[in-house]
């Protein structure tokens, strides 16, 4: 298994993948280890845990470099991941200890009825590339700290991360049993998601989500699965257009657009559609591509090299056939590793892929509507539902449209944006559960509802 930078071609690393026997030894081990770990008194396990912040803090810029090198993500960026990733510990952190508390829902002198929170004992974190610190924070310590043993796999793109993470883990106090990684490429995931777990954890495409919801279906265990998006923007006619341009382009185009909450189609009012593609058109032209460890650079490499240059120039193809126009980019970089220019089309419509299936690259479409329910009717058009935005003066004029638009988070004068303190779920084609804020604590336990009665 090779480790390959994307912004030169080089090998980085040279692994050997998990396989069967080394996975289910994983398991066992896991299993094994449960039970203690969860006996531990919580106020043990936050501790342990607050010890993986200070290590991470201490190790940022090491951490930031290997992230780069493996995926791409400029510099500035995998930084601005890892401090990221010091608010969920820490909301997690809060809040756990409230989330874990029992519940007395009545109490007489002959009966109390009690609900009490129990792990649900090994679960596996079949996590993504392209946040690896977010997307896996958001399962692995919610999981660790309710009691729950963890097999994270990591993304072959982001393998050398996902040693680290469980590097840091298990200096920080974690068993090695407990938190476990199992690294490969999509066969490896396969297998631990076959494995006598108690819950499957995955982020990634709608096609493996499927797979996987089939594959666990008949064993009746726990199943989140954070797939993708086609989030759409809607620009009224009250706002500055270069503000919002400016705005809604570094939504699309952040991690080179390989986000599951990055624009990827843009409805704009007519009465401001001509400065706007302009200001938008400007701001992307600015954008500098280039090396990821250059501090200047805005946009890296894609991570998953040719899968996904072919994905967005099937897109782009199939539009300007059917009438779209290129207004910059369009094209893959002629230099070496896997660079894609960032593009705007205009002249789109929703019989197209690139405004209905996901894109995940530099790759946006501009639309023009006449009205707020034309907006919200296209906005809704799709079989995705993580995120909807609106750039708007008008706070009620906002409101009432995202209260309307089919999208499990919604935004008002932003985008692209994530915080640990309120849920993350889609709906349809974007995923089942939610990840983050008390939802995300209580996805890792199964109640138990005690029925006391004192004797007669």
């Amino acid at each position: 298994m090779r480790v390959i930078d994307p912004a030169t071609d080089e090998v980085v690393r040279e692994l050997a993948p998990d396989d069967a026997a080394t996975v289910a030894a994983k398991v066992d081990r896991a299993r094994a280890a449960q039970p203690a770990w969860a006996a531990r008194p919580l106020a043990e396990r936050i501790a342990v845990l607050a010890r993986f912040r200070a290590l991470v803090v201490e190790r940022t810029e090491t951490l930031a470099r290997t992230l780069t090198a493996e995926m791409g993500k400029p510099i500035t960026q995998s930084r601005r991941e890892l401090v990221g990733l010091l608010d969920r510990i820490d909301f997690f952190v809060a809040h756990v200890p409230e989330v874990l508390r029992d519940e007395v829902v009545l109490a007489s002198p002959a009966l109390e009825e009690r609900i009490a929170h129990e792990p649900l004992g090994v679960v596996a974190n079949v996590s993504a590339w392209n946040y690896p610190y977010f997307v896996g924070s958001s399962a692995f310590v919610p999981a660790l700290l309710t009691g729950n043993a963890v097999l994270y796999k990591p993304s072959e793109f982001t393998t050398l991360t996902g040693l680290l993470i469980a590097e840091l883990l298990h200096e920080a106090g974690v068993p090695e049993a407990v938190f476990a990684a199992a690294v490969g490429d999509g066969t490896v995931g396969r297998l631990v998601v076959e494995q006598a777990v108690d819950g499957v954890f995955f982020t990634g495409s709608h096609a493996t989500g499927v797979r996987i919801a089939a594959a666990v279906a008949p064993r009746m265990i726990r199943l989140q699965l954070e797939l993708g998006g086609k989030d759409p923007v809607y620009v009224c006619d009250d706002v500055d257009p270069p503000s919002a341009a400016a705005a809604v382009a570094d939504g699309a185009f952040y991690n080179a657009g390989q986000s599951c909450c990055a624009v990827e189609r843009v409805y704009v009012h007519e009465r401001i559609w001509a400065p706007f593609v302009d200001a938008f058109v400007a701001t992307v032209r600015g954008l500098v591509v280039g090396d990821p460890l250059d501090e200047r650079t805005d946009v890296g490499p894609l991570a998953r090299r040719e899968l996904q240059i072919a994905v967005l120039e099937r897109q782009i193809a199939e539009a300007r056939a059917k009438g779209a126009r290129v207004l910059t980019g369009g094209r893959r970089l002629e230099r070496p590793g896997h660079f894609f220019a960032p593009t705007v089309l205009v002249d789109v419509d929703h019989s197209m892929l690139v405004m209905r299936e996901e894109t995940f690259g530099p790759l946006v479409g501009l639309m023009r509507v006449a009205t707020d329910d034309e907006a919200l009717g296209l906005a809704n058009d799709s079989e995705y539902g993580l995120t909807a935005a609106v750039y708007a003066r008008d706070r009620a004029r906002a409101e009432r449209f995202l209260a309307r638009a089919n999208a499990g988070s919604v935004y008002w004068n932003c985008c692209d944006r994530v915080s640990p303190r309120l849920p993350w779920s889609g709906r349809a084609h974007s995923g089942v559960g939610s990840t983050l804020s008390t939802y995300g604590i209580r996805a890792f336990l199964q109640p138990k509802a005690w029925h006391l009665r004192a004797p007669g």
